[in-house]
This record gives structure tokens, sequence and C-alpha cells, in this order.
């Protein structure tokens, strides 16, 4: 259903290295990208995550409420990623761990204050 997933960034540069170390923990490529505008996923075919400089040329900004959530394969890679995060400069949301319905989660801000969520999914 969702295609893609787009957040605004005041610093390409450094939101760029900072999603290149995440993601390559995830096993995620970066597939393209522009001066104003950089993509990564498994393809083209399937949801990618994409950060952007603002079209209107204004500051980017969060919005209130809006949260993207990233899939890992394990409860380790959601650690992993959750540290790595920390360790580059976001702000921890909410450390890793079991929440409802079997999801184990973590949650950080990214450089520009985008909240996002990195989660697996274990029935068990």
């Amino acid at each position: 259903m969702i295609g893609y997933t787009m957040v605004g960034s005041n610093d390409l540069e450094k939101s760029t290295l900072f999603y290149d170390v995440l993601f390559a923990l995830l096993g995620v490529n970066k597939l393209h990208g522009t001066d104003n505008f950089i993509a990564w996923g498994e393809n083209q075919q399937n949801p990618m995550f994409c950060i952007t400089k603002p079209f209107d040329g204004k500051e980017a900004t969060v919005g209130n409420g809006t949260m993207i959530a990233i899939k890992a394969n394990s409860q380790d890679e959601v650690c992993s990623v959750h540290k790595k995060a920390l360790e580059l400069g976001a702000h921890n949301e909410g450390e890793p761990g079991l929440r409802l319905g079997g999801y184990y989660c973590a949650y950080f801000r990214d450089l520009d204050g985008n909240k996002l969520n990195i989660y697996n999914f274990s029935s068990k």
C-alpha cells in the first residue's frame, strides 16, 4: 500500500550520512539521490524511505504526531539500529522492548527531529 515515506531535512549531507549508517545495519541500500533528495530501500518496487530538502525552500519542520516505522529482521537489529542512531546524535524516544501485540520496538528522533520506530514483529 505505501510506496514511500519522506521526511524533510535542513542538512541533507549530514542526514544522508546518518541514514546510510542505520540502513546499512538493516541491509538496506541507497537507491538513488540528487542534490535535494535521497531514497533507500530494497528496490523501487517496494516501500522506500526518503529524505529531502523542502520543495518550497523553507525550513524543514517535524509533523506533530507523525512517526515512521522501519522494519528490522530481528530484535537484535532493533537494538543495534537504536544504539547506533543515538551514537550518531539521535534523541532517544523509547528504549528497545516488547510492546503491545508482540512488537519489539525502539524509538528515536533523527537529526532533524523526525520520529522513527525501529520494530520487529514476533507472534510468539
